[in-house]
């Protein structure tokens, strides 16, 4: 994906609000979707201090369990999708170390979508690992859509 067109996704994945059960929604949708295509992920949504929903389905490994932490802390850290992260980095021919940031916590794969709020900003990340990250990736921006208000057409 280009950077570009994941900016302009990140910036009409916005949420009006976001609680608890907010987080039980969303994590219910992505596990709607990753059931209906037998995908092998872990699900996760947590904020900076807690985990909200995280589920791993049949054929997710404890190394999906590892990468999703990983790519949460990049999203969180940076506020944007750990696939746009990595997108940047790759384009300026940098990695995560660069940064000062250690692989062995922050993962530049894409799966980790940020949850934005309206005037609020980044509050949470959702995270899918277990597929192609592009695949994790949209299959996160997929159970966001789901909760966004129908967009009126003029």
């Amino acid at each position: 994906m280009q950077i570009a067109e994941l900016e302009a996704e990140a910036a009409r994945l916005e949420l009006p609000a976001f609680d608890a059960e907010t987080a039980l929604k969303l994590g219910l949708s992505a596990l709607r979707l990753a059931r209906s295509a037998a995908a092998p992920v872990v699900i996760d949504i947590r904020t900076p201090l807690q985990t909200l929903f995280h589920v791993a389905l049949p054929g997710a490994t404890p190394e999906n369990d590892a990468w999703a932490l990983r790519k949460s802390n990049t999203a969180l850290h940076f506020g944007v999708s750990s696939l746009l992260v990595g997108e940047r980095l790759r384009a300026k021919g940098r990695t995560l170390g660069y940064q000062g940031l250690d692989a062995a916590d922050y993962a530049d794969h894409g799966g980790a979508v940020p949850i934005r709020v309206a005037s609020v900003g980044v509050v949470a990340v959702l995270t899918i690992s277990g597929l192609p990250q592009i695949e994790d990736h949209r299959l996160a921006v997929a159970a966001l859509e789901s909760l966004l208000p129908p967009r009126i057409q003029y």
